[in-house]
């Protein structure tokens, strides 16, 4: 009873340490997509130049998950997320002091970086220190801090950005207050035993070999499966959710009302999460993340085609439901396809592929908007990418569901 209690606290703290830097990177994902309506203000950006700012962030997340992935198999879970919460965060505060586009292209594929290597590099740590039966449920609740930092970046965007005083630059300097956490995480944050335990052999693996096993016969079909979904995931999560102030505005709201009805919307991400994170030992992942997929699918048609206040918040808040409910259940599921040895580049590379899907999406909707393409037909083409997604999952996933990870 006593050693379960101890078990117990353990696996809070760590959640507890863990999510918070998370949080942190969604706030900062978050404030881009409310930054992007900003800047069109501002600088008097065009669609094509917002979506690359979206993009050149991917970019930078598909390195920096490749590369960080592969270091957190070869210097351990703690030093890698270290490192890149400290990258992301002094990148966030030098961006408020960005003096034009190339400036703040160059920092926010910095920022990306950190990003992209921090979050399958956090997954992978929490993966491999709760026990097999609480697992899944422990990582879709780290995953649920990304609800929060998007909360409070809309919180930020509402109240603070239209602020003179504070605007688009004030919002990026409170992101570099991770910086700081990062030096209390020194002192706190434990690395993984079962990452321990065999560290010596992870470290003498070539890196090349490791890559390799992902697509051997024991990992091709879970890997393959992966980076589908991966793909498909990211490119019409970033498609639309940077976009969705720019959208609301398209559709006749001003910049501060739009940024209050995200708000709205934003806030139904959390029952998303705990809604997941309760039926993911009960059903199993497999079978969570297709029927979240499949409500995100719906959601994003029945927004792409409202025309109306009620029906915009109602498909919005279902999308935030569906579509970071899914993302729980997809951080968890990842890990659990790989041995301890690749487990952290398998996860970085999945994330890595699902970054370039990350790129495209803002790309393809600045593209489409400023070629007078209707927003129905854009969402419509999420919901497609989406499909892709279940399909996979149904023909080549398996169920991981308490597996032990060895």
């Amino acid at each position: 009873m006593e050693r379960s209690k101890t078990a117990l606290l353990s696996t809070n703290k760590l959640l507890l340490i863990a999510g918070t830097g998370w949080l942190f990177d969604a706030m900062d994902v978050g404030l881009l997509s409310f930054i992007l309506a900003s800047l069109k203000q501002d600088w008097g950006l065009t669609p094509s130049q917002l979506g690359w700012i979206g993009s050149v962030n991917s970019i930078g997340m598909a390195v920096g998950a490749f590369l960080f992935g592969i270091y957190a198999d070869k210097k351990g879970r703690k030093s890698a997320f270290l490192f890149t919460l400290l990258m992301f965060s002094i990148a966030s505060g030098l961006s408020a002091f960005a003096w034009g586009l190339g400036s703040l292209l160059v920092l926010r594929f910095f920022i990306g970086m950190g990003l992209g290597g921090e979050l399958p590099v956090a997954s992978t740590l929490v993966s491999e220190s709760v026990e097999p039966e609480v697992r899944g449920r422990i990582v879709v609740l780290l995953e649920s801090f990304w609800a929060v930092g998007w909360i409070l970046a809309a919180l930020i965007a509402y109240f603070l950005i239209p602020l003179p005083a504070v605007g688009w630059r004030g919002a990026m300097i409170l992101c570099a207050i991770p910086a700081f956490y990062a030096l209390y995480l020194r002192f706190n944050l434990p690395d993984s035993q079962t990452y321990q335990h065999q560290n010596s052999y992870a470290q003498k693996e070539p890196v090349i070999k490791k890559i390799q096993s992902l697509l051997s016969n024991s990992f091709r079909r879970q890997t393959i499966m992966l980076w589908i979904v991966w793909f498909c995931v990211v490119f019409s999560y970033y498609g639309m959710f940077l976009w969705l102030p720019s959208v609301m505005m398209l559709k006749g709201f001003d910049m501060v009302k739009s940024f209050g009805y995200i708000l709205m919307m934003t806030l139904a991400q959390l029952p998303g999460y705990f809604t997941v994170a309760w039926l993911i030992e009960r059903v199993g992942r497999k079978w969570v993340l297709i029927a979240y997929l499949l409500g995100t699918l719906i959601s994003a048609y029945l927004f792409g085609i409202a025309d109306s206040i009620n029906q915009l918040l109602i498909s919005g808040a279902l999308l935030s439901f569906f579509n970071l409910g899914a993302w729980g259940a997809m951080y968890a599921y990842t890990p659990e396809q790989y041995s301890t040895n690749i487990r952290a580049t398998g996860a970085g590379m999945a994330a890595s592929i699902g970054r370039i899907g990350g790129i495209l999406g803002p790309l393809m909707v600045g593209f489409l908007m400023a070629n007078q393409i209707g927003v129905s037909i854009i969402f419509a083409l999420f919901s497609l990418s989406i499909m892709v997604a279940i399909l996979a999952i149904l023909l080549l996933g398996k169920e991981t569901k308490q597996t032990h990870l060895c």
